[in-house]
């Protein structure tokens, strides 16, 4: 049958509709979600469309099975994002024949048996770029890698140490993936090992092991050495008995140096291992394969080799009835019921998943290659095949959470919201495991289960005292499922819910003087009046749950409201206090530990500080999450990953400042390949436009900047301020300049051909611009240059002004306007400020 192609505007306009006026929740579906081909054709109109192609395949699965679910008893459960939401492989996936890719959003990999010699090392890199080009996140330890100076019996003599082989799989990365377009990879290794020092310095190093996320695996015993200030000691091999080389620490002095690259870069981040272990069902099955070894990118899944997780989000605020009022409540037996449904949908996914292997099997198996080529990547997929089958590991979470909290007239952070979250948790871990149970008698057990090697389990155990008919029945009929949930970021998919992701707080109103949007129905118009009754008509953006709450307690969503009314507001609502900047950070990670006894894999949070924390408070943040049973932590401050790896601290000082700015710079004609960049955002003639300045030591080289909500769509975090500009070649030689950040957390996005998305006359002009940049013209030269530029068309003219506006950023404090008039007093006493004009003599400011 053939199918209906719909263009970018007809999917966009649909999907507009469909999200209520939520251009970026439309954007993000359009461009990432939407069945495309190759040709980049579109064959669904909205969400609706896609979510029916879920649940017809869905249901197909179903229907092998005894009380099958329906094609629509799926779509109500899917129909917009309101409680069970497919993660982004899955949805992406599911029903998709125009790409051969996995349905599995991550994996860990790593060989049997000893494995630091070279063609081992050869042969994870190779796993690691095939699971990448389809599309998987990868996840290995290092530990196994002979430690810099053992000896070896080849022309070196001695090893290099781990550090060279994390800059192998960091490239793999950056190549195959894209920059972080198909894959992200996560590389651990034990502080038992005793290159890990080095391991952890690694990234600290401009440049070095930019495409992996790193995480450092500490025991109980260094933690226990960190605490009471004793040694500790390494070995390799890090669990032998008879280890080759061994070395005493000073574990306090290693552990102020994890804490202080944390804080400076928010890297590495810390499992808490023996936890980890500890609590692991599926390692009740070590020794048939089910060994924990690393986590995958994010860190919620950890993984033995070869397996691999698909995720699945329920949305927790729909469960809340009469939000914000005083009779609000959580329907348990509807989230029960549903917690039930979405472990059986996950069950089915493994079916699909395994089709998806066996298509990917079929497609090598037809590549034009020898057998001694297609031979690693069909083996690791049979592998993968295996491992998926025999454990059925699924991995159902959670969105929402703070939203939740807030609807309940909760405020996030407090003990009574910890005691309700941690109550929702315990019936969703009760939920999924009976319904696990249910389909072992329906459908059969995983094919590895063993009560007798679960019973001393602790997760298991907590299970059993919460509800012990439960542990009868599993011990009777088994499970379907070696371990069920997570807590996974749930990125842009948490966008289209319109809530919040994994169990961050959400956000409190962001009223920005001047700023003016579109109004819908998640944006407040609000007059502003100033202290002297004067009143500016501007909008003030607010988080649309908190409008609900407006709505919800008699606060018109459409009136004139002081500064001080506002805060007043916002005072009285649950959001008030619940914002990363906001909450008390040593109960968000004692809320996490109380989560996590509920969660059988791990949780992914990152805690976000503001950027004048102390390493201290990192420090007692640490121990405390490994004090309240996390098995993870994570900090990021606030800007500890832009401008941190610099090797020179003067140079970083000279930065700031942007005094060499204004010198003549180092001419470099050839362009490298990439180059830090900043983002400007900034309104012409109430349109939106945005620049993206590629900077060279910190001085303008190239400017990119247009419209900023174009058709192609710029998914731009309001946060997002810095990054990376790649220039990249096709197959046929045409360049390519794709923009990179990197998130909260470190994950990276891509956003490809910023040279196609603006106006080509833009290009043109903007290549002009990036010329004389290039060639070392001062920065008050170019902007001089730029306003003396004679155009006819409007638009340009705009983009001119645009251009200028975006340069003026650059010069330095203090640079005199030359030739130009204050408009209030007369005088030529203009000077720069932070890219605005100030008169010297009379005060005035302008921008723009």
């Amino acid at each position: 049958m053939e199918r209906k192609i719909y263009t970018f505007d007809e999917a966009y306009n649909a999907s507009l509709d469909y999200f209520n006026g939520d251009e970026l929740a439309a954007k993000v579906w359009v461009n990432k979600y939407a069945l495309k081909d190759a040709a980049g054709n579109i064959y669904e109109r909205s969400p609706e469309d896609m979510h029916w192609r879920l649940a017809n395949e869905i249901s197909r699965v179903e229907a092998k099975y005894k009380n099958g679910l329906t094609s629509q008893q799926l779509y109500d459960l899917f129909d917009h994002f309101n409680y069970i939401v497919p993660q982004g492989s899955p949805m992406t996936g599911i029903g998709n024949d125009f790409q051969i890719a996995s349905l599995s959003n991550c994996f860990v990999i790593g060989l049997d048996g000893p494995s630091d010699s070279y063609g081992a090392i050869i042969r994870v890199d190779e796993e690691q770029v095939q699971l990448m080009k389809r599309r998987g996140g990868v996840g290995h330890d290092l530990s196994h890698i002979r430690p810099k100076g053992s000896p070896v019996k080849n022309s070196a003599l001695t090893s290099t140490g781990l550090v060279p082989f994390m800059e192998r799989y960091s490239n793999s990365t950056r190549e195959v993936a894209q920059d972080g377009r198909r894959g992200a990879l996560m590389l651990s290794v034990s502080v038992k090992h005793p290159d890990s020092e080095s391991f952890i310095d690694a990234k600290m190093t401009e440049g070095k092991v930019t495409g992996a996320n790193v995480s450092v695996r500490v025991d109980d015993g260094f933690m226990q050495a960190v605490v009471n200030n004793t040694p500790y000691r390494q070995q390799y091999p890090i669990d032998s008995a008879n280890p080759t080389t061994v070395k005493e620490i000073d574990a306090s002095e290693l552990w102020k140096k994890i804490v202080h690259n944390a804080w400076r870069s928010a890297e590495p981040g810390v499992l808490f291992w023996d936890t980890i272990i500890k609590e692991s069902v599926p390692d009740c099955y070590a020794d048939l394969g089910f060994k924990t070894i690393s986590t995958n990118p994010c860190g919620e899944i950890p993984l033995c080799p070869y397996d691999s997780c698909r995720l699945l989000a329920i949305n927790l605020y729909s469960y809340v009835v009469n939000p914000f009022k005083e009779d609000a409540y959580f329907d348990f037996d509807l989230f029960t019921k549903h917690v039930g449904l979405a472990q059986r949908i996950m069950d089915d996914i493994i079916d699909l998943e395994s089709e998806k292997i066996d298509k990917i099997l079929v497609k090598i198996d037809e590549d034009p290659e020898t057998n001694e080529v297609r031979w690693p990547e069909r083996h690791l997929w049979e592998k993968i095949r295996t491992k998926t089958l025999q454990g059925r590991r699924t991995g159902v979470g959670i969105t929402a959470e703070g939203d939740m909290i807030a609807a309940m007239g909760l405020r996030y952070g407090t003990e009574e919201a910890t005691d309700f979250a941690e109550s929702v948790h315990k019936a969703l871990a009760l939920a999924a495991y009976r319904s696990s149970v249910e389909m072992a008698k329906e459908r059969g057990a995983f094919e590895i289960f063993d009560y007798e090697r679960e019973k001393n389990n602790p997760f298991i155990n907590r299970l059993g005292e919460a509800d012990p008919q439960l542990l009868k029945d599993m011990k009777k009929y088994g499970r379907r499922n070696i371990a069920c949930l997570t807590v996974a970021p749930t990125g842009t998919t948490s966008l289209m819910t319109q809530s919040t992701s994994g169990i961050e707080p959400v956000f409190l109103p962001v009223y920005k003087r001047r700023r003016k949007v579109n109004p819908n129905d998640k944006e407040v118009r609000i007059d502003f009046v100033d202290e002297n009754g004067d009143s500016w008509e501007e909008y003030v953006v607010f988080h649309h749950k908190f409008v609900t709450w407006m709505e919800s307690n008699g606060y018109p969503t459409a009136k004139k409201y002081t500064n001080e009314e506002i805060d007043a507001m916002v005072a009285q609502s649950p959001y008030y206090k619940a914002t990363s900047n906001d909450v008390d950070w040593l109960q968000k990670v004692k809320m996490q530990g109380r989560i996590q006894q509920w969660v059988d894999h791990s949780i992914s949070v990152t805690i976000n500080l503001p950027s004048d924390v102390s390493e201290d408070l990192v420090n007692k943040l640490y121990i405390e999450a490994w004090k309240s049973g996390c098995k993870g932590c994570t900090v990021y401050r606030d800007g500890s990953r832009a401008g941190v790896l610099i090797a020179n601290d003067e140079k970083k000082k000279e930065e700031e400042n942007c005094e060499h700015c204004y010198e003549r710079p180092v001419i470099v004609p050839e362009r490298p390949r990439e180059l830090e960049a900043e983002v400007i955002k900034f309104q012409n003639n109430k349109e939106k436009w945005i620049a993206f300045i590629g900077l060279l030591d910190g001085r303008p080289y190239e400017i990119f900047t247009g419209i900023a909500d174009d058709d192609e769509g710029l998914m731009l975090p309001k946060n997002v301020n810095r990054g990376k500009i790649i220039k990249t070649k096709n197959e046929d030689g045409e360049r390519s300049y794709d923009f990179q950040f990197k998130n909260k957390r470190g994950y990276k996005t891509t956003v490809e051909g910023l040279n196609d998305k603006f106006n080509p006359e833009f290009w043109n002009y903007a290549k002009l611009i990036s010329g004389v940049l290039r060639y070392g013209m001062p920065i008050d030269q170019v902007v001089k240059l730029v306003q003396g530029l004679e155009l006819n068309s409007e638009t340009i003219n705009t983009w001119k002004n645009g251009v200028e506006r975006a340069l003026k950023k650059y010069l330095p404090n203090e640079t005199e306007a030359k030739g130009q008039k204050c408009p209030v007093c007369g005088l030529e006493s203009l000077v720069y400020q932070e890219g605005c004009m100030k008169c010297t003599n009379c005060g005035a400011s302008k921008c723009g």
